[in-house]
């Protein structure tokens, strides 16, 4: 397929850019906006090559709520404009790209003790509003409603019922997973040309290229292009010295559904004392829950892989618990993520006060670089920056397409047996996926949870996992769990590498 990542074209693609091959724009960064910025350049026609130091979707973009938001907190925060964009984008998500990937989160705020219920509701319907505006239909996204106490037990069974008078319930945007998505936005720009290149770090950036190495084989070379952009997220600044961040850390503990006494509706709960703030109850397809998110500034050097501090810990639990009716302690907490928003620096204030606006700036040494933002606003991110490429560095291209663009899976499948877990995950691919089962007994035997052998297989073959971490980590999310991935490592390690043999046998 022309949309397939994998090792065997890795290696004609990084042959192509180390021998001299001069593209119209080079992307730096393999998370949704630099995918995104991929996609967004290569559908106009223009050659991209893109480099991720380590695996599309390795830092921030895979440590998400995995929502999709309408704008109601920028809203709330006096952002119109922003909160406009962001339902928006939200729409153009749910009922033209990416529909296969988002679908439709019912969530209720509970209304214990002093009623904040109409001052809420209020805020929710003029969200909704801005749902109405963005032209997204209420059968993709029904309007908020007031619902009483026995509605929102059923909804949520867990809650607390003393002192329940009710709820408020909304509908907002969630993503299956946020990596899936930007791993559909690099196989979507790889089937227009882009070559995307996985673990070659670069060093150095200038107005024509970039110094890179080859973080497989070794080698370091150079690569030409007649615009370069910079979307590597918090790292931003180790690239583009005169860019100044100051990121934030939102972090989150996955929990068990049947733990939490959650089903279907996520939970948004007040934080005491604290207007127009929240922590959130998330449920997943796969019998998790991931409750967060924090807001705290991140000082020093930018980690890898962040952690979750245990002060961080303790404020989500103990403000989820204030409403529910069994209290959660350290002790249910199966796993945790923290991802580091990369807002643009403002001088004074907190980092929950900075503006979610992006921002695309040119360098003294002529590369651009985008930063800030939030993963709703990835395609207007991304649209910004190729338009200031095109601009700056005299590129032939018209107007961006990717508002109409369906991204790498979108639709139904044909297969009426499909698996339903497989075609949330997948869309039209899932088809496939289930095929690799039917012909091959032995790809249809789970590997960890319901995840098969086939999904390890088609990660490897279609991609671009190159290693387990890849797969446990990236591909599916089996790594979330620490018990889990430690439990699936050594039969996915072999998969892998059987099926990388495949490829270059």
């Amino acid at each position: 397929m022309k949309t397939s990542l994998n090792s065997a074209r890795r290696a004609r693609d990084l042959t192509a850019v180390a021998d001299g091959e001069v593209v119209d724009l080079l992307v730096v960064g393999g998370g949704v906006t630099g995918t995104g910025v991929a996609l967004d350049a290569a559908s106009r026609g223009l050659s991209v090559c893109l480099l991720e130091s380590r695996d599309l979707a390795f830092g921030t973009s895979r440590w998400s709520s995995k929502l999709v938001h309408g704008g109601l907190r920028y809203l709330a925060h006096g952002a119109v404009g922003l909160a406009r964009e962001s339902a928006v984008e939200r729409g153009v998500l749910m009922t033209r790209t990416a529909p296969h990937l988002v679908r439709a989160l019912p969530q209720l705020v509970p209304l214990h003790g002093a009623d904040r219920g109409r001052l809420v509701l209020a805020g929710l319907r003029a969200g909704d509003a801005l749902r109405r505006a963005a032209r997204t239909p209420s059968s993709v996204l029904p309007g908020p409603r007031r619902v009483p106490a026995a509605e929102a037990v059923a909804l949520v069974p867990g809650l607390r019922r003393a002192g329940l008078s009710g709820g408020l319930l909304s509908f907002d945007g969630q993503l299956v997973d946020d990596a899936r998505l930007v791993v559909a936005l690099a196989r979507t720009a790889a089937g227009f040309g882009a070559r995307v290149l996985t673990r070659t770090r670069v060093t150095a950036l200038h107005r024509g290229g970039a110094h890179v190495v080859d973080e497989i084989g070794g080698e370091d070379f150079e690569v030409r292009a007649r615009a370069v952009v910079n979307a590597t997220g918090v790292w931003a600044g180790e690239l583009a010295e005169d860019v100044r961040l100051r990121p934030s850390r939102g972090s989150h503990l996955v929990l068990d559904a049947g733990t939490v006494g959650l089903s279907g509706t996520a939970l948004t709960i007040p934080v005491p004392e604290r207007p127009n703030s929240y922590v959130l109850l998330l449920p997943q397809l796969d019998g998790r829950v991931y409750l967060g998110l924090t807001d705290e500034p991140v000082d020093g050097p930018v980690p890898d892989v962040p952690e979750v501090p245990r002060a961080d810990a303790d404020f989500l639990l103990g403000v989820a618990s204030s409403v529910l009716r069994r209290p959660l302690s350290p002790a249910d907490v199966i796993g945790g993520f923290a991802g580091l928003r990369p807002l643009v620096d403002v001088p004074g204030g907190s980092t929950a006060d900075l503006s979610r606006e992006h921002a695309v700036l040119t360098g003294a040494n002529g590369v651009i670089t985008v930063i800030g933002g939030k993963l709703t606003t990835y395609r207007r991110m991304a649209a910004d920056a190729v338009d200031t490429a095109i601009r700056e560095r005299g590129l032939a291209a018209g107007p961006s397409r990717t508002a109409d663009l369906p991204l790498v899976g979108a639709g139904t499948p044909a297969g009426p047996d499909t698996p339903a877990r497989l075609t949330a995950r997948y869309g039209v691919e899932a088809d496939r996926i289930a095929a690799l089962g039917d012909l091959d007994p032995e790809l249809a035997e789970p590997v960890a949870g319901e995840i098969t052998a086939a999904e390890v297989v088609w990660a490897v073959r279609h991609e671009g996992a190159l290693n387990a971490g890849d797969v446990l980590d990236r591909r599916t999310r089996v790594g979330l769990v620490p018990a889990e991935r430690a439990a699936a490592e050594p039969a996915v390690t072999d998969l892998v590498t059987r099926t990388l043999a495949g490829l270059h046998g």
